[in-house]
């Protein structure tokens, strides 16, 4: 893999948009945007909150997950402002999410407080809606993370601490149904990931150092080391083939923690982005 930006605390949300790619650093408490060329600039600079998840109204506005205060924002003539309080529905962090073409939003979070160690527990998924009115709409789920909707109609998330992937079908009203398992990943810990046109989902999976290519029903076509442990990842360039992988030494904070140890490298896949994110 080549080194595409480096100087990063901890990456998340990797997205292709408009011709960059955009990633929130939770530490530096900023979004960035980045040129195939490897030009970074700052879209959001020093917010209140962590930023986490990312994803684009159908009008264009950005949502960003705030973790810790536990709230989905919204940009608003040039603001960022409050979309959805979910402080009330997350029982830990929110972390990552995705925003179906209609602007409903599904957000993940951790379940307990994964930095002061407390004992895993399950978490909700949380639905947002366009006006931003919040409910669960999924539980029993262990570290929900990752998560891509092929279709417009089928919803899938990453259990990071489950390592496989759980599957809905996606209601007219935005609502969840027909729970079922996609894939099993056994002693791999998806985390971000990513969609192609085969219906597969790249991942990246910490613990392992590598991103990896899942198919429906567990079948892993494809693994890639990664120099460090890789958090995320996203499919784009200009014909959808290049591989962003965010990687950090480490996830706890007082490793991570304005040290700026992460980067993000890339490398080219021979199935192209498709569906969403």
């Amino acid at each position: 893999m080549d080194t595409l930006v480096d100087g990063i605390d901890f990456g998340e949300g990797p997205r292709w948009h408009d011709g960059e790619l955009w990633y929130s650093d939770f530490y530096q408490r900023a979004i960035y945007a980045v040129t195939a060329g490897g030009s970074r600039r700052a879209v959001w600079a020093d917010l209140d909150d962590r930023p986490s998840g990312l994803g684009w109204m159908p009008d264009g506005s950005l949502l960003v997950v705030a973790m810790t205060s536990r709230r989905l924002l919204r940009e608003v003539d040039s603001a960022l402002v409050e979309h959805a309080d979910l402080s009330a529905l997350a029982g830990g962090h929110c972390n990552d999410m995705v925003v179906a073409a209609d602007g409903t939003a599904y957000v993940g979070n951790f379940g307990f407080d994964y930095e002061a160690r407390e004992p895993v527990r399950s978490a909700e998924l949380i639905r947002v809606t366009p006006s931003g009115e919040a409910s669960v709409a999924a539980t029993d789920l262990q570290f929900p993370n990752g998560s891509v909707i092929f279709d417009d109609t089928t919803l899938v998330v990453g259990e990071t601490f489950g390592a496989g992937y759980t599957a809905w079908t996606i209601a007219a009203d935005g609502t969840l149904t027909h729970r079922r398992r996609w894939a099993e990943t056994p002693n791999m810990f998806p985390d971000g990931c990513t969609p192609d046109a085969e219906g597969a989902i790249w991942f990246a999976d910490p613990a392992g150092s590598q991103v990896v290519r899942v198919k429906e029903g567990g079948v892993i076509t494809d693994t890639i080391a990664t120099a460090m442990p890789a958090y995320a990842c996203a499919l784009g360039g200009d014909d959808g083939t290049t591989l962003f992988v965010v990687c950090a030494p480490d996830s706890r904070p007082e490793a991570v923690q304005g040290k700026a140890q992460g980067a993000i490298y890339v490398t080219t896949v021979a199935v192209p982005h498709a569906h969403r994110p």
